[in-house]
């Protein structure tokens, strides 16, 4: 039987330990993969040898406006049927191996194929669905009905490589350095309470988002439950799975801003809300009651890859380190400090990433559409917050 299969979340328990890092140029130039390597290399202790893996973005600029599928295989049976199935509901521009190096700290590793791929024009009509739910349903319905075969990642220019191994080691066997990105994220495992296998490492990507995450989130069978409910199917044995999944329902379902989605998953407490002016009580309580079942719980930090940059969140409490530093138009993250500064000795405003308030970088050319954006909007705005997420606070009843 698949491990996946035969050992879901909570049949295992490991004690937690993890490394994350996150590399950004806002300009958008693009930059190889040894530095991100370098960075999470340095934190090899804090993990075990059971995953690791790497977001990159800006990689595929010749297929810059396909879903780029990386597909992994557990037999060549596997293989046939996904092929056949993504013939039937894609069009191929081009599908190859990814290429590896041979490592020898890697064992088994599965067949990994990659697909640059447009949904089928006359299918995507019938279906009544915009590009990007088209194409989600059916990286859901590979993970989770084609026996051996795992989408590891199936945003537009971008590309998840992970594995089961060191992260420097996964880094290697995928020949990171060869790949040009504008960002980079990248992750070293000590599984918390679920197995080691090679879906199961970071990254976790649905569509354009990836997610790297150190900690452990208590409120997962909550969360699992909600997400659930709009068609995501948690197949990934691991609690990382479901914010992913959350941010895309947040921001791309429900139009928030990855901002407000950050803020829903770490809502203010109740505490904290009661001392609030009332109006500002009243928005917040209506987000606590809308969106309760979105509330992140446990130790955790996060950075989340997009194609508007990348956003780090801590849990409210901060029980995981998070550090950022920035120098001219490059971004650092990372789980320590000194995994900035080896890569960027004279690195400047290195703090760390607060409890709860989410740390945003852009692109530039994001981040003045988005400004523009709003000073059109800004004379029918009486209260940002309000109109950020659609949502207008309950009436408080007079005292």
């Amino acid at each position: 039987m698949p491990i996946r299969e035969s050992l879901r979340e909570g049949a295992v328990r490991i004690p937690s330990g993890c490394a994350i890092a996150g590399i950004m140029d806002r300009s958008g130039a693009r930059h190889d993969g040894s530095d991100i390597l370098k960075s999470i290399a340095l934190m090899h202790d804090r993990g075990n040898g059971l995953g690791g893996g790497f977001a990159a973005y800006g990689i595929y600029p010749e297929y810059r406006d396909l879903y780029a599928f990386h597909i992994m295989y557990e037999s060549r049976e596997a293989r046939a049927e996904t092929e056949a199935y993504l013939d039937t509901f894609f069009m191929s521009e081009k599908q190859e191996r990814i290429p590896t190096e041979p490592v020898a700290a890697i064992k088994n590793p599965p067949d990994i194929w990659r697909y640059f791929v447009a949904p089928h024009p006359m299918r995507l009509n019938m279906s009544g669905l915009d590009e990007a739910e088209y194409t989600m349903q059916h990286v859901f319905h590979i993970n989770g009905k084609v026996n051996g075969a795992f989408v590891a990642s199936s945003g537009k220019n971008m590309g998840a490589f992970k594995g089961v191994g060191y992260p420097e080691d996964i880094g290697e066997f995928y020949r990171i350095r060869d790949y040009d990105a504008w960002a980079w994220t990248a992750h070293g495992r000590f599984p918390t309470n679920t197995p080691g296998w090679w879906g199961g490492a970071h990254p976790f990507t649905l569509l354009n988002w990836s997610v790297v995450h150190n900690g452990e989130i208590s409120s997962y069978d909550a969360n699992r439950r909600y997400v659930e409910q709009f068609g995501y199917g948690c197949e990934l044995q691991t609690d990382t799975e479901v914010i992913t999944y959350l941010f895309d329902l947040l921001a791309r379902r429900h139009g928030f801003s990855q901002e407000m989605a950050a803020h829903i998953m770490t809502a203010s407490s109740w505490d904290d809300i009661d001392r609030m002016d009332p109006d500002r009580a009243a928005f917040e309580t209506a987000l606590r009651v809308a969106y309760s079942s979105a509330l992140v719980n446990g130790p955790f930090s996060v950075i989340l890859g997009s194609d508007e940059g990348l956003l780090a969140l801590n849990d409210r409490l901060k029980l995981r380190a998070l550090m950022v530093g920035e120098k001219g138009p490059m971004t650092y993250l990372a789980s320590e400090q000194a995994a900035i500064e080896v890569i960027c000795p004279d690195v400047e405003n290195v703090r760390p990433v607060e409890g709860g308030v989410p740390f945003v970088v852009q692109l530039d050319e994001v981040a003045e559409r988005k400004r523009r954006e709003s000073a059109e909007n800004r004379p029918a705005r009486e209260k940002p917050y309000q109109h950020e997420v659609g949502v207008m606070p309950p009436k408080r009843k007079e005292a």
